[in-house]
């Protein structure tokens, strides 16, 4: 059964599940007609003002906006946030802004000295590709898999996530699974299962390692790079160690869920349906569900949310439930979020923001870092969300 298979089972499954809206009644929910127009304003305005500098707006702190070049990991949110933009507008405005600038970052392919390039490359140049079937994209897909590659190393199983770390000596983040993704296309690209098989090591080593008994997991696992023995496990980017940072919860859920889709590993299905349990049982999710920047942060109430994990929980929810026989209380809880995202708390007025689309994610708050802020990721697992969602209701642009 191949992934568009796969696809469209998930999705009947969904639709049998959830009110189908007719043209007429799709209308009717504004929230989801704000959102999308609320995203082409803001987009259509950043792609022209922000050209000139072949970067991706990052972020927006202290009236400034910050660019990422290719040496950054977020520098493919933005082109995919565009291609994402196109495919549920058809308006041929964003195909060209999205082609423009997913060419920046062209050298990225060449990486070799971060497991970010399947965030970077996939996210705008697989995007590319799945949307226009251009040989070129494919061929910059198949090189940035081979420099990922060159981060596995068989003595631990596992793709290397950060170098010259003085604290760890292999260090894994759970952020990693989400360069899996990558290697499963380029298995389908050149049939050569080694890609893949290295995914499947890499999530099966950070199933093992990197969860708590109540299924939230940790940031970073820490190797001996020649036993492969674990030496540690952190929170670098929550509140604690044993802290569950909401981010890398979202992380977790959505490689896990990807991790299924393309190996059809019913381990793989499972561990993603106990990351969704503890997300949306925890006793700290607020009611509009958009979670606080750790669900242990000591401060909460008093504490930053962080919409880009709301985003990516809602699109990872949204593949999930149409995995299962009953994934209503998934697609449901996804439902509630993308509305929460999309109301005037979090969604920004027309020009501002930075010309980004959400506000209120949180980037590093131990660094004291995009706190509060907008980012370019959030937008992107936004867009991929109401897309997705568009799918499952049977909207389509025409229906606004």
């Amino acid at each position: 059964m191949n992934k568009k298979t796969l696809y469209s089972i998930a999705f009947t499954m969904l639709l049998s599940m959830a009110v189908h809206v007719s043209a007429a009644n799709a209308k009717d929910i504004k929230w989801l007609k704000t959102a999308i127009e609320r995203s082409e304003e803001q987009l259509s305005a950043a792609a022209e003002k922000y050209k000139s500098k072949r970067e991706s707006p990052r972020t927006f702190e202290k009236d400034k906006v910050i660019f990422a070049g290719s040496n950054d990991w977020t520098c493919g949110f933005f082109p995919g946030s565009l291609w994402y933009l196109y495919e549920i507008t058809k308006n041929d405005l964003f195909k060209a802004e999205a082609a423009q600038y997913t060419e920046f970052f062209e050298a990225a392919q060449y990486r070799k000295n971060t497991h970010d390039v399947g965030f970077i490359l996939n996210c705008s140049y697989g995007n590319g590709y799945r949307i226009t079937g251009n040989p070129e994209y494919k061929k910059v897909l198949v090189t940035g898999a081979n420099s990922l590659m060159t981060r596995f190393h068989p003595q631990t199983g596992l793709i290397k996530s950060w170098d010259n770390r003085k604290n760890w000596q292999y260090p894994v983040i759970i952020d990693n699974m989400m360069n899996l993704e990558l290697l499963c296309r380029v298995t389908e690209f050149t049939h050569d299962p080694s890609y893949i098989q290295a995914s499947i090591s890499h999530a099966d080593k950070t199933l093992e390692n990197h969860f708590r008994p109540d299924n939230s997991c940790y940031h970073v696992v820490n190797y001996d790079s020649i036993s492969g023995k674990v030496i540690s496990k952190e929170t670098h980017q929550g509140f604690s160690n044993e802290s569950s940072w909401a981010r890398g919860q979202g992380w977790a859920l959505y490689g896990f869920t990807m991790m299924y889709r393309e190996t059809k590993d019913p381990k793989y299905l499972e561990q993603a349906q106990k990351v969704a349990q503890f997300i949306l049982h925890h006793s700290n999710l607020p009611i509009d569900k958009i979670p606080y920047w750790d669900f242990n942060a000591p401060n909460i109430p008093n504490e930053p949310r962080d919409a880009s994990a709301a985003a990516i929980y809602a699109s990872a929810l949204l593949e999930l439930s149409g995995y299962m026989k009953d994934g209503k209380e998934f697609y449901h809880a996804a439902e509630q979020m993308l509305m929460s995202l999309s109301s005037p708390e979090y969604l920004a007025a027309k020009g501002e923001n930075g010309l980004f689309i959400l506000k209120h994610s949180t980037g590093n708050l131990p660094k004291k870092s995009e706190i509060d802020a907008p980012l370019n990721y959030a937008d992107y697992y936004y867009l991929e969300a109401l897309g997705r969602y568009m799918k499952i209701k049977g909207i389509t642009n025409k229906d606004f």
